[in-house]
């Protein structure tokens, strides 16, 4: 079973992916920590050296790796279903699940992790939640080709085991 999370930032990808690896007594990866260990550069330092170009050609190469592999979660990268045809790739591959979390909790979630994100990082607290409810509008047209979404008090282990489970 090859299990895909989308998302914005802060929505719990990175998490989720973990308990349901787990759960599931599989692999668990999150997309930006393995392009951080291979490219061995923070993802911010890869924006800054790099460029956001060269960050998305190295995702989307690493995406692809998947394809190899019979069994994993994935958290996968905020933006990584907008570049490449990421999305139709991991669409065709495994089962893409939308982590849909209200922008006010994904701001509460991220003002302390502002440093780390680039794309974030140089902007005030209330300019956060403008720039989040932006990225939504701009990436809701990817992440809602994905093969379900679940939103807010919904997304849980159990929900995402029942989603699995219907696709077995």
């Amino acid at each position: 079973m090859k299990v895909f999370l989308i998302g914005l930032m802060g929505s719990g990808k990175s998490y989720w992916a973990t308990q349901l690896a787990k759960k599931l007594k599989t692999g668990g990866y999150d997309l930006d920590s393995l392009i951080e260990n291979l490219e061995d550069k923070t993802i911010a330092e890869l924006f800054d050296e790099d460029g956001e170009d060269y960050f998305r050609k190295t995702e989307a190469k690493l995406l692809r790796w998947f394809g190899e592999k019979k069994a994993f979660v994935l958290a996968t990268g905020g933006g990584t279903p907008c570049f490449h045809d990421n999305m139709a790739w991991m669409n065709k591959q495994g089962i893409t699940i939308w982590l849909d979390e209200a922008v006010d909790t994904l701001v509460e979630r991220l003002l302390p992790e502002k440093a780390y994100r680039p794309l974030i990082r140089d902007l005030n607290d209330d300019a956060l939640k403008s720039f989040l409810l932006k990225k939504r509008a701009e990436r809701e047209v990817y992440y809602g080709q994905a093969a379900h979404r679940i939103s807010g008090k919904d997304i849980s282990l159990k929900a995402l085991q029942q989603i699995i489970q219907s696709h077995a």
